[in-house]
């Protein structure tokens, strides 16, 4: 067993959430190297990185994977958290073919977001392994609060997760995250009269909360303090700047000190050895060059599919073949006329099951 003792700074997982219009995509944007997945189009008008807009909760599962794989980025934004929570249960509904969440008996639905939305937690917390910090923005919303032990009720500011009780998407986000941290307009009353029973606000000035108060969620694990003002540069000293070093980059050295011809340390009094001749080179081969296959007609489909096929260069002949071979519709029928309940629940809800049949055909073809 390793004991392993002193403070590690691993990247962070951030949930930065605040009222609607106070700069949380701009205040994200600070971060380290930061790629964006946009989920409700609102960094247009932001000189940043940017993913396509996710159309379906399938089509997001494939770009977290691709920036795992790829590390394109120090900092993974996901702007915002709650529209992203719609992807999914647009995935659910469809997937039962039901109308709504709350269409379930006895509160299923809210079982099958939280099940999934611990899945998509889980694997953001694999882009916290490969060395890149998670950033995710959401609104704010005011919900009435009560007490179990005390008399009353308040009103407190909170994640815009989850309308109903039943729903535990906010606390999933809450406990996966190192730091939550919310953003609100600081306001002051002021005495407009000699008696102090009128009053106005005044203010406006931008500050984060960092910690649990009774109108507000908040925490963090670097004893920031309780209210800081909204910049970056209050918390850059929490945010790990670098990504750990992946096996190939750690070898790189090696590899690049022998490609320069580097020798290794020689015992006294020995010679070094003569360099044998070599033959020159042989010129690099010329390959052919591919020509690119005509781009196929997408635009009647439904863009959530058609996106997953252009990711996964995925053909029509190939969704028509997979479909056949299940006995759903015949192989010529035109997937435009297939039922949209069919293409929202099965070959974009079960996205996965579809590809991997069509990977399959391929492989047995004889060439």
């Amino acid at each position: 067993m390793e004991i392993i003792k002193g403070v590690i700074k691993d990247p962070q997982k951030i949930v930065f959430y605040g009222v609607e219009g106070i700069g949380k995509s701009t205040f994200a944007s600070k971060f380290p190297n930061p790629l964006f997945i946009d989920t409700e189009g609102s960094t247009k008008n932001l000189d940043v990185a940017r993913l396509k807009k996710p159309t379906s909760w399938e089509y997001l599962g494939q770009q977290i994977d691709y920036v795992k794989k790829n590390k394109p980025c120090k900092t993974l934004v996901i702007d915002t958290i709650d529209w992203t929570e719609r992807l999914a249960i647009e995935f659910i509904t469809a997937r039962s073919k039901k109308t709504s969440i709350t269409s379930f008996g006895y509160g299923e639905g809210f079982i099958q977001l939280e099940e999934e939305f611990g899945r998509f937690l889980n694997k953001l917390s694999d882009i916290i392994e490969v060395g890149i910090n998670v950033v995710l923005t959401a609104h704010a919303k005011i919900v009435k609060f009560e007490q179990p032990d005390e008399m009353g009720a308040y009103d407190r500011w909170e994640l815009k997760l989850g309308n109903k009780t039943t729903a535990k998407t906010a606390a999933l986000v809450k406990e996966w995250a190192d730091m939550v941290l919310f953003a609100n307009y600081k306001t002051v009353s002021v005495a407009t009269d000699d008696k102090g029973k009128k009053f106005k606000g005044q203010g406006g000035k931008r500050v984060v909360y960092t910690t649990h108060h009774p109108a507000w969620d908040a925490k963090n694990r670097h004893d920031l303090p309780d209210e800081m003002p909204m910049e970056y540069e209050a918390i850059a000293h929490c945010i790990p700047a670098k990504s750990k070093p992946s096996q190939q980059q750690q070898q790189q050295p090696k590899q690049e000190a022998a490609f320069l011809g580097d020798e290794p340390a020689k015992a006294p009094g020995t010679k070094a050895p003569e360099p044998l001749e070599q033959e020159p080179p042989e010129p690099p081969k010329q390959e052919p060059v591919k020509q690119d296959q005509p781009k196929q007609d997408l635009s009647g489909l439904p863009k959530p599919l058609a996106d997953l096929m252009l990711t996964n260069e995925v053909t029509i002949e190939e969704i028509q073949q997979a479909v056949a071979s299940r006995g759903y519709y015949p192989q010529n029928t035109p997937i435009q006329n297939y039922d949209q309940n069919f293409i929202d629940g099965v070959l974009i809800g079960a996205w996965g099951q579809v590809f991997q049949m069509i990977k399959d055909f391929r492989d047995d073809l004889p060439f």
